[in-house]
């Protein structure tokens, strides 16, 4: 470093020291005059300079006139160069040039104390500092602001730094822009696909896709595919008149479908010992129990359990929901009204019943009038029932508790609200219709309608007996006579059941018919029991819910005939 009080310069020779003074500061010789040179090149040409007015590497320069030397009088000094501003170097540009300051009058010689003034070296022409070439071998060119060690105020650097601001916002926002879109697509896809499932699962559960729905379950019915019902059979008893009513109520989950089957009290039934009965008597001597297992026998259906609803409380559920409406097709007296007393239930349609007139219509049976005439009324008051029922099982459990009967074990209360809603719900959307299971005089299925009914909507079929059990024979009367009841003698004897006969178109010769080959040999019993030849055994439909059918023509012999 450079000792601002002692400058050095390592580009111009020094002044010799010729003596020290007496504060022991060094004395230099005077140099004379030196012509200017071409000044030699800096590196450090055009740097602002020291505060101090130092320059290391510039030329001396002879002073125009004498600055304030702190050393004045105590030897030579150097001054400055006169309106020099330290602060204008470092390009403070509002400082005034300094004036010149006053010649320091030098002591004079010979004074204690004080040394004699130097005399100013010769004033040489100043020079402007200006870049000089490097030394041979140096060929770098060096430009002055790579030296600037002071920052310039820049006049654009707001507007710069608003566009950079500008153009960061603008690429930000088209990010954004650009992550809103995806989230919206994604949130469009995931929407379209919830959509889809959701549009599909309804239209599945409403069956309205191909090969679902009603139409699939009733082609699928058609063809014979297997189908779920829930039955559960209905005894209404009379207790004021007596007499019972019954039904079959068929819930068909497959279809969809709703039906009330009336079975007439003349259906042939086996009783508890296998005897034949009619169901009338099934229901009064075998309880609700037997009478339900022999329906199922029968039927060939599977009967879920027994809802036994005596009047009283017939009419208390009607009362409950607030009254049914039925068409009716008879005027019904009041069964406790004076003579002259308005009728208790009107012919006509939309007829609204309460709960005496419901009980009343169910039960009423004219004088002379067929039976299937009465069950087709007590249909229509299930029908209108179920319809008022409400169709979700804890409401329908809630309507069957208001009645306080006593259930059948086979049917619990919260079982048979279960089947009612259901059955409440096909009603109330029409889905609901009511069949008579149609049987002959002698109790025994009709042929062809009987068989429809209990093979498309109770899903069974009428079967006899066991080979194991009890055959069951009807008879036929085609002998022109009264051959029946000697006939049914002769075959209980023998130790079969007989389960009903009728008379039938007068004919030669007699027949016994099987329609299972497990029942032929049981045929062939039976022929040899009544005194006919084995030829008449043939193979064919027996009616009703018979093993073997026995066709009487005019070669029987009636027993103790003459």
């Amino acid at each position: 470093m450079n000792d601002q009080q002692n400058p050095y310069d390592p580009y111009h020779p020094q002044p010799q020291i010729i003596g020290y003074d007496a504060y022991g500061q060094p004395v230099y010789q005077q140099q004379p005059a030196q012509a200017p040179q071409q000044p030699a090149y800096d590196p450090y040409a055009g740097q602002q300079q020291s505060p101090y007015g130092y320059d290391p590497y510039a030329q001396p320069q002879a002073p125009q006139q004498p600055a304030y030397d702190t050393y004045a009088g105590q030897g030579q000094g150097y001054a400055q160069q006169p309106g020099y501003d330290p602060y204008e170097a470092y390009g403070g540009g509002q400082w005034q040039a300094a004036e010149p300051a006053a010649p320091v009058t030098a002591a004079p010689a010979g004074v204690p104390g004080q040394r004699p003034a130097p005399e100013p070296p010769a004033a040489a022409p100043a020079a402007p500092a200006a870049p000089r070439r490097a030394e041979a071998g140096d060929d770098r060119e060096y430009r002055t602001e790579q030296f600037s060690f002071i920052e310039e105020p820049d006049e654009d650097s707001e507007d710069v730094i608003d566009w950079l601001k500008f153009t960061e916002s603008r690429s930000e926002r088209r990010e954004e822009a650009r992550r809103r879109g995806r989230n919206r697509v994604i949130a469009l896809v995931v929407v379209l696909v919830l959509a889809t499932v959701g549009g599909v699962g309804y239209l599945w559960s409403a069956g309205m896709l191909p090969g679902t729905g009603d139409s699939a379950q009733k082609d699928q019915a058609a063809a014979g595919g297997p189908q779920r019902r829930d039955t559960i059979v209905l005894h209404l008893h009379d207790t004021q008149g007596g007499g019972t009513s019954t039904a079959l109520l068929v819930d068909n989950s497959t279809t969809k479908q709703g039906t009330t089957v009336l079975l007439p009290n003349a259906l042939a039934v086996a009783d508890t010992e296998g005897a034949a009965t009619t169901l009338g008597k099934s229901v009064e001597e075998d309880g609700s129990s037997g009478t339900r297992e022999a329906l199922d026998t029968l039927l060939g259906a599977k009967i879920a359990g027994t809802w036994r609803l005596d009047t009283p409380y017939l009419e208390n559920l009607v009362e409950y929901l607030g009254g049914i409406e039925v068409d009716t097709d008879t005027t019904v007296p009041d069964p406790q009204g004076k003579k002259g007393a308005d009728p208790l239930v009107t012919r006509g349609e939309q007829q609204t019943l309460t709960g005496r007139a419901a009980v009343a219509y169910a039960t009423f049976r004219a004088a002379g009038e067929a039976e299937a005439k009465q069950l087709q009324r007590f249909g229509q008051v299930v029908n209108g029932l179920l319809r008022k029922m409400p169709s979700d099982a804890a409401n329908a459990t809630t309507a069957v508790e208001y009645l306080q009967q006593i259930a059948d074990p086979s049917l619990p209360e919260k079982d048979l609200g279960a089947s009612l809603a259901k059955l409440a719900e096909h009603a109330k959307t029409g889905a609901y219709k009511t069949a008579l299971l149609p049987v002959g005089q002698d109790g025994a299925l009709a042929e062809g309608t009987g068989d429809s009914v209990v093979r498309d909507i109770l899903g069974g079929k009428v079967t006899a007996l066991d080979a194991s059990g009890v055959p069951r024979v009807s008879i036929k009367d085609g002998t022109g006579e009264d051959a029946v009841e000697a006939a049914k003698v002769v075959l209980i004897n023998g130790g079969y059941a007989f389960v009903g006969g009728s008379r039938t178109e007068s004919r030669a010769k007699s027949e016994v018919v099987y329609g299972d080959d497990a029942q032929k040999a049981t045929a062939a019993e039976v022929a040899e029991t009544l005194g006919l030849s084995a030829g008449s055994v043939t193979k064919g439909k027996p009616a009703g819910t018979a093993a073997v059918t026995v066709v009487l023509g005019r070669d029987y012999e009636i027993p103790g005939a003459p």
